[in-house]
């Protein structure tokens, strides 16, 4: 299947679990994919980008080894996806790949996502933090940087900052998230 094919294909994606799953299917079955994906994910400007973005989280979340051949190319491109529908999904992945990294059963994630990786990571999910974004992507981020926090010294401290500066102005779901980042910070 061509970039193009894939490009058409992708049209069909819908909000369904089961269709994005379908889709992630097709992926993994077909490894060759998985940078014709990425192309597509990273035509940022394009509405269809978001629906490669839903295949791919959803790969990401049946099969996350699959993207460690491509995790330069996920974590040089990430912070230039914008369209909201894309931004979830990509921080969601992110969190995908420190809690694979920080799990306590060996995974290749943890031998496979070097310390460049880990920066790129953590400037995204500052960015997600402190840009207008949805809770959901916010959400992902806080995590992320807690558990990241925890082998870089300066997370916690940064993160805490922008949890209690934005407090009042967030909803409730990034409120009743940040309380429980903010206790795990304070007991750490």
């Amino acid at each position: 299947m061509t970039t193009d094919q894939l490009y058409r294909e992708l049209n069909y994606v819908d909000h369904s679990r089961a269709n994005r799953l379908k889709y992630a299917n097709l992926i993994i079955d077909n490894p060759d994919l998985i940078p014709k994906l990425l192309d597509i994910l990273f035509m940022v400007d394009d509405k269809v980008s978001c629906r490669a973005a839903w295949v791919f989280e959803f790969m990401c979340g049946e099969k996350l080894k699959a993207i460690i051949p491509y995790l330069d190319t996920f974590t040089e491109n990430m912070h230039k996806v914008h369209l909201d529908p894309a931004v979830r999904p990509v921080a969601k992945v992110c969190e995908y790949l420190i809690k694979a990294y920080y799990s306590k059963e060996d995974n290749s994630i943890q031998t496979s996502l070097t310390s460049k990786h880990k920066e790129k990571i953590v400037e995204a999910c500052f960015d997600w933090m402190i840009n207008d974004e949805k809770i959901a992507p916010k959400a992902y981020a806080m995590n992320t940087l807690y558990l990241l926090g925890k082998d870089i010294d300066w997370i916690h401290p940064e993160l805490a900052l922008i949890l209690e500066r934005d407090f009042q102005m967030q909803s409730s779901g990034f409120k009743a998230r940040a309380r429980h980042i903010l206790k795990w910070i304070k007991k750490k």
